[in-house]
Order: structure tokens, then sequence, then C-alpha cells
């Protein structure tokens, strides 16, 4: 949940949507995602929403944050009415969402299932930093109804961790997962970053190695972004450390996508690689295939039916709106088809499942014809009719993307 909301037109109080977001309800997919703003530290590279305990001030808790989430449970299944929503997916972010007792984040979930009901095959994760769980917190999660736990790893290097201002140990997250697989959970996935300053190639496959070695069916992989206003921000900029090089992350993100192919993992989204097809997260596919889904949180971004809202920023006016009965809804906007259209590019395009060609705008078909020259796209793909990005195509997408934007 990035820091900073963006503009929008205003969102009534009641949380009432308009009715072209409603119409059709029921026939997409439906999840949820739950945002919860707590960090014990800031990471120096992070601008997401989140408050350590300092941060906070009066009307927030971490004690209360569970009634208060689900009293927007319950707004929402007043706004969205009576239709028939069985949850397929359940994604609990942060922040760190460990930092609350595995009794809330399993009362949150059973109030979802309440509400809408749940899937008896739905996805249900959660975020977690390596060192906010333990053998018995993630028996209590898996017993609470979770079958997936993502960890954020970033690297198995020290120096690279103390960079990225992380507190866990280099070995910390291997751990977690053997822990989270003995507790039952079907699904674990792994977070890293690349391109951290300081870091070599070698750090990078010796941090890929871990991985691997640690036994996740799912790895991310995201090249490390230097965020405005956060504190490696401003390291860089005094010139304590060097901004990370373009061309660096791309040979960071060749070497990962060999190491992990190498070891039975397929990519299905530019940063993302499975074990298998069961491994892939379907929540985040959801996201990239047009599903509906409600966010509730602070700052938190929600989008049914083409119509977006984002919520207040801070858990204090949070919580004080749905205290009054008021949605917690900051802001919206209802997007045009040719904004649903370029989003669905956007979207699609970065899957291994890649996008239809006759969906092309007939203005892009120049852009098209190059991208297939340069190598950009898979000839057996296209021969059948898809777009799917090559890996140098993954490596230029969003460069792509912009020019098939006609």
């Amino acid at each position: 949940m990035p820091s900073t909301l963006p503009d929008g037109d205003p969102a009534p109080t009641s949380g009432e949507l308009p009715d072209s977001a409603l119409r059709g309800l029921g026939e997409r997919p439906f999840g949820f995602y739950v945002h919860v703003p707590f960090c014990v530290t800031r990471c120096g590279y992070c601008d997401f929403n989140t408050y350590t305990a300092a941060e906070l001030g009066p009307g927030a808790s971490h004690r209360d944050y569970a009634d208060t989430v689900i009293e927007e449970v319950r707004l929402a299944r007043r706004v969205l009415g009576t239709a028939d929503l069985p949850v397929e997916t359940v994604f609990f972010g942060g922040g760190t969402p460990t930092l609350l007792p595995p009794e809330d984040l399993a009362r949150i979930l059973a109030a979802i299932d309440s509400e809408f009901g749940l899937r008896p095959e739905a996805e249900v994760t959660t975020e977690a930093n390596p060192e906010s769980v333990d053998p018995a917190y993630l028996d209590k999660l898996r017993h609470g109804g979770f079958n997936r736990v993502s960890f954020g790893m970033q690297s198995a290097r020290e120096h690279v961790l103390q960079v990225l201002d992380r507190r866990h140990t280099p070995g910390r997250a291997a751990a977690a997962v053997r822990e989270a697989k003995a507790a039952g959970f079907e699904h674990v996935n792994l977070d890293l970053i690349y391109s951290t300053p300081g870091e070599s190639d070698d750090d990078w496959r010796a941090s890929l190695a871990a991985a691997i070695e640690a036994g996740p069916d799912h790895v991310s992989a995201y090249s490390l972004i230097v965020e405005d206003g956060t504190r490696l921000a401003a390291r860089i900029r005094r010139g304590e450390l060097p901004m990370p090089d373009d061309d660096v992350a791309a040979d960071r993100y060749q070497i990962a996508d060999e190491m992990l192919a190498e070891a039975g993992f397929r990519w299905y989204e530019v940063s993302n690689w499975a074990g298998s097809d069961d491994a892939r997260c379907r929540h985040n596919l959801l996201y990239w295939t047009g599903g509906d889904w409600w966010a509730a949180g602070p700052g938190a971004h929600s989008h049914v039916g083409g119509t977006r809202w984002w919520n207040v920023k801070h858990p204090a006016a949070y919580a004080q709106r749905l205290a009054t009965g008021a949605s917690p809804a900051h802001a919206r906007e209802v997007l045009s088809d040719d904004d649903r259209d370029a989003e669905r590019l956007m979207l699609e395009l970065r899957l291994a499942s890649g996008y239809p060609l006759a969906d092309m705008a007939p203005a892009a078909r120049t852009s098209v014809a190059s991208a297939l020259t340069r190598g950009l796209l898979e000839p057996e793909a296209f021969r059948s009719g898809l777009m799917v990005l090559t890996r140098k195509g993954r490596l230029l997408a969003d460069a792509l993307i912009r020019d098939l934007l006609v």
C-alpha cells in the first residue's frame, strides 16, 4: 500500500458504489485484501503506508485493530448487497500482519467467512517478516484457516540486509520456511530484492541459492526501487550509497530467471516464479486478470466493477470513520472503458499466459510488429495469436507497454 494517496472524486460517506460497479457482481472472481499497517521499525527503502509504535499517535492501537477491520468487513457486506460473493482469495499484507496476535488475524478471516463465505478451496495468505513468527504462531495461523504464507527474505547476505534495514539474520527466512511447512502450510513464498547498493552478482546468486534450498514453492524477486522520501533515498542523495544501476538490475534478473528455472520454477508473471501451477499466487492473479476485490485497512485500495477507491491513510482516522458508522473511503474514480482496456493490457502482458493479439488496437500493429522483430515476443505464441514476452521482453516490459498504448 503506497504511502501517498492519489487524487480522485469524493467518496460517499455511506460507501455506496455506482450502479455500473454493481452490475455483474458475482460473475467475476472476488477477493479480500486486509492491510495491517504496523511495523517494529521502518525499513530504509519502504514507501508503504506503515507505522511504528512511535508514529501511531492517539486513536490507533494494535489491540483494537482487528475489531476495526471487522467493522469494515461488515460495511463491505452492506455496500455490496445480497449478491452471492463467495471469497476466492484473502491476502493479509502490510506492514507486518504477524505483529498482531494470530487469534486476531483468524478473527478477521472468520468475519470475512461469516459475511461472504469462503470457497472451500479459498487461498488465504499472510505476509510475515521471518523474525515475527515462530512454530507456535504458525501453528495457530494454520489452524485459523491460513494456507499460504509469504516471507520477506530479501537477501541471504548480512551486509545487504543491513543496507535495507532488515532486522532478521540471513538464515532466519529459511528456518521460517521449514517451520511453516511443518505447521502444514500448503504454499510458501519467499520475497527477494535485487540491485541493493553494495550487492554483488555473487551475493545475489547466494541469495537465490539459499532461497531455493529453503524449499518454498514460490519465489518473488523485485528490483530495488528508490522511493522519494525514504531513508535510502536520502542516503543516496548524500552520496553515502550509489544509485542502483539499470544494467546491473537486468543482469540480476537474468541470473534469477536462469537459476530458478534450473531449480524447477517457472515464471508466470514478470517478477514471480512458481514450482507448479497450484503454487501460483491466486490472489495476485485475481488482480492481474480483472477480478473484484475489497481492500480493508488504512490506505487500502479496492476495485469493484471498474470503480476504484482508497481509504483514508492514517489508522486513527480510519478507526474514527468506522466508529461513527461512516465509510473509511477517502476518494474514488470510475474507470472509463479506455482506462480499463489500458489496464488490462498493462497487467495481462506481464503474464506468461499473454495477451490476445486480436484485442490489440489497430493503431498499435506497427509497435507489435516491431516488438516481434526485436525479440521481445515469443514467435511460437505469436503464431497462436498471443503476445507473450520473451526474457528480453520482460526486461523491457514497461517500455513496450508504453509503445503499445497508442
